[in-house]
């Protein structure tokens, strides 16, 4: 009894408070501290003891953002469905995405995400002309980031990234995705690369795809700065924190690096460009890992204006709606629950209440 009180008090402190009714208390705790005791995973029996709860009220609705001459309207949350699908259908939550009013979808190859490209395609057949669909896959390359890509090596991949696409496309059922990734770029020579660009234009030309993007969670400054040079990227999906860029390799923020704000000149001429900036990994360093236990709940509140800090958000939100309005124009999130789903969409849709006028952005 001692085992399961103290695992009580644990999971009070770490609840939201701001966005739960007293009378929800009850069922937190007892869903949440049962699971603590079964499974031994703070972190995910606090989702559990919120996804019990449920959220109060019905969604706030969806704000839209242009993804650069892509002339997309896109909601500012877009579905990241890698993760979510890559063992099982999730239709139920596609569905309450689509309904509630996203209209971007976002997923990957199945050699990274499994049956993810699969899994979506059911839903797909009955929504394919109202979304924005991407996916995405590797440029192999067999180089370090560092390294120069060979003219021979350039062909290889070029050749490589299209077969990538068209398995795709057999994957989800279509004859045509509206953006394709060069999936996890680093390096700078590929992204310049004449030849791998040659191998859109001619997917492009096939009537395969429409716009090129790329993906990058390292070396990310570098790869964007690139993207910008070339002019031939449509998107970028960057792995960017209130706190600067993150650090795929230790899962928090990229030592040295600037922070948002700082990197905002960066941002701003990406998006001058025609660049649309769909930001990942946001909130991410926050949850810490599995054996260290909660994670980092307070690493980004020194970055936060005093509105932000008082919003009836949760940490995660916070992390959410301050890259939204500091240079993005959607973030991309993956929802594995309906909980999950509400708590980013929420996010996503009233971000500008918590900052200055002047932070939205029009591009």
């Amino acid at each position: 009894m001692a085992q399961e009180s103290k695992i009580q008090t644990s999971l009070v402190e770490r609840i939201n408070t701001s966005r739960r009714r007293a009378l929800q208390y009850g069922t937190l705790v007892t869903v949440g501290a049962s699971s603590l005791l079964r499974t031994g995973d703070v972190h995910a029996s606090l989702f559990k003891a919120k996804e019990a709860a449920g959220l109060d009220g019905p969604l706030p609705a969806m704000r839209y953002q242009r993804l650069g001459r892509t002339g997309h309207q896109s909601s500012r949350l877009i579905f990241g469905c890698g993760a979510t699908l890559s063992r099982s259908r999730q239709d139920h939550l596609l569905n309450a995405a689509f309904e509630a009013g996203v209209n971007t979808f976002d997923v990957g190859f199945k050699h990274y995400y499994g049956d993810a490209e699969r899994n979506l395609a059911p839903f797909l057949q009955s929504h394919r002309d109202d979304i924005f669909l991407i996916s995405k896959g590797f440029v192999p390359a067999d180089i370090e980031w560092d390294e120069e890509l060979s003219v021979a090596e350039a062909k290889k991949a070029a050749a490589g990234w299209l077969a990538f696409l068209d398995e795709s496309l057999g994957e989800m059922g279509v004859d045509h995705v509206d953006a394709y990734y060069y999936m996890g770029q680093n390096n700078v020579s590929t992204v310049r690369s004449e030849e791998v660009h040659r191998a859109f234009e001619r997917a492009k030309a096939a009537g395969k795809v429409s716009y090129l993007g790329l993906s990058t969670h390292q070396n990310a400054e570098a790869v964007l700065s690139a993207a910008i040079d070339t002019g031939h990227f449509d998107l970028a999906m960057i792995a960017i924190t209130p706190g600067g860029w993150y650090d795929w390799n230790d899962r928090s923020i990229l030592p040295g690096s600037p922070t948002m704000k700082a990197l905002r000149p960066l941002l701003d001429r990406a998006r001058a460009s025609g660049m649309g900036l769909v930001g990942m990994k946001a909130g991410r360093f926050l949850a810490g890992r599995r054996w260290l236990g909660w994670g980092n709940p307070e690493a980004f509140d020194g970055y936060y204006d005093a509105p932000l800090l008082k919003a009836p958000l949760s940490e995660f939100q916070r992390s959410y709606a301050f890259v939204l309005e500091n240079g993005l124009d959607a973030v991309n999130a993956d929802m594995q629950s309906m909980l999950h789903f509400k708590e980013n969409f929420i996010a996503a849709a009233t971000s500008q209440a918590y900052f200055a006028p002047q932070t939205e952005q029009t591009v």
